[in-house]
């Protein structure tokens, strides 16, 4: 199966914006509000992961009711689960590791996989799937930007979104990298600030880290 065949390339997710915030939705209400606050500060790729009971829920109903939001799965480590998320309405997904059986999935679904590797080992049996594109993660625990600097070297052609330990002091120094096309944080969507329900921080958190981005 080739790229042509998903509704987005892997690429087209990474290089869509600079930061892809990582969200954990407890609260179904919360769901579309924080969506729409993140698309208001500029922010469209959105990630929701796996980590609660109505992350399904939560994906079906930003897909259905957000505008312009460009909705994804996080925490993707079954076929199953990437499945699912299909048929809740995510149009790419992202795992934190890899495995042959994810791999085969992830070429054979009708929506991107983005998998996640933190060697160079693990890096060449996601190429050996013909995939070019991968998170990085956990970043910081991974060796960082010093990692993703010698990877480079020796396999310069793959494309990166390094998750893990990234913050608004940190996430210039990989956005500075060549092999990295946008990074993921959970600082766009912090759990006291979505508690609160306070959206316009929410909003204000996305412009100033699309705002402080170096060129």
């Amino acid at each position: 199966m080739t790229t042509q065949n998903w509704k987005i390339a892997p690429i087209d997710v990474l290089t869509a914006a600079p930061v892809m915030p990582v969200m954990v939705i407890h609260d179904l209400e919360h769901a579309v509000p924080l969506a729409k606050a993140l698309v208001a500060g500029g922010i469209k790729v959105l990630e929701i992961t796996l980590r609660t009971p109505i992350a399904l829920e939560a994906i079906k109903k930003i897909s259905n009711e957000v505008e312009g939001a460009i909705v994804g799965a996080g925490t993707i480590i079954t076929p199953e689960q990437l499945t699912a998320v299909v048929d809740a309405g995510a149009v790419f997904a992202i795992s934190p590791g890899l495995t042959p059986k994810i791999l085969t999935a992830a070429v054979n679904s009708e929506i991107a996989l983005i998998p996640g590797i933190s060697s160079i080992s693990e890096l060449m049996l996601g190429m050996e799937y013909g995939l070019d594109c991968f998170k990085f993660f956990p970043a910081e625990a991974a060796g960082g930007v010093a990692m993703l600097k010698g990877i480079a070297g020796p396999i310069p052609q793959v494309t990166f979104c390094p998750t893990g330990g990234i913050s608004l002091a940190n996430y210039n120094s990989y956005l500075q990298l060549k092999n990295v096309a946008c990074v993921g944080g959970s600082w766009l969507a912090p759990a006291e600030i979505v508690q609160q329900q306070a959206w316009d921080q929410v909003t204000k958190l996305a412009s100033e880290a699309l705002a402080g981005v170096q060129t």
